[in-house]
């Protein structure tokens, strides 16, 4: 759970680097709670009497669903940019996000990727700092 939330404790920085594991565990959190949310906005939309009030229970739950994205998309990309800088990498690679179709798919493979080891130029090595060895 430590890695899940590290990246919400340093919420707004884009400085330093970060490990594979912190970036899918934070992904992995995202993902859950936003399952949660819209299973129960599904739920509480079907639970609706009628057709014409149809999803007015659910309206709570999806805008709360709205708030939490809008809460977690800037330490979503500040992840991404520490995760690319592990890699040795300027952080504006973020930005491939936005090529239609093909720029997710690209930023998917580079955080998969092992950072370089040893420090780099935007800092010391993760994994040595934290654990210690490889």
């Amino acid at each position: 759970m430590e890695w899940a939330l590290l990246p919400l404790k340093r919420y707004a920085d884009f400085n330093g680097r970060s490990r594979r594991k912190e970036y899918w565990f934070f992904a992995l959190m995202i993902l859950a709670i936003y399952l949660v949310i819209t299973v129960i906005g599904m739920v509480l939309g079907s639970l609706t009497p009628s057709d014409t009030a149809n999803g007015i229970l659910a309206a709570p739950a999806f805008l709360l669903l709205l708030l939490f994205g809008l809460a977690v998309i800037v330490p979503g990309i500040a992840v991404q940019v520490r995760r690319f800088h592990d890699q040795d990498k300027s952080g504006w690679f973020v930005l491939l996000n936005l090529i239609p179709y093909v720029g997710g798919l690209v930023v998917l493979v580079f955080m998969c990727l092992e950072g370089t080891r040893g420090p780099n130029r935007f800092g010391p090595d993760p994994k040595t700092n934290l654990a210690g060895a490889y």
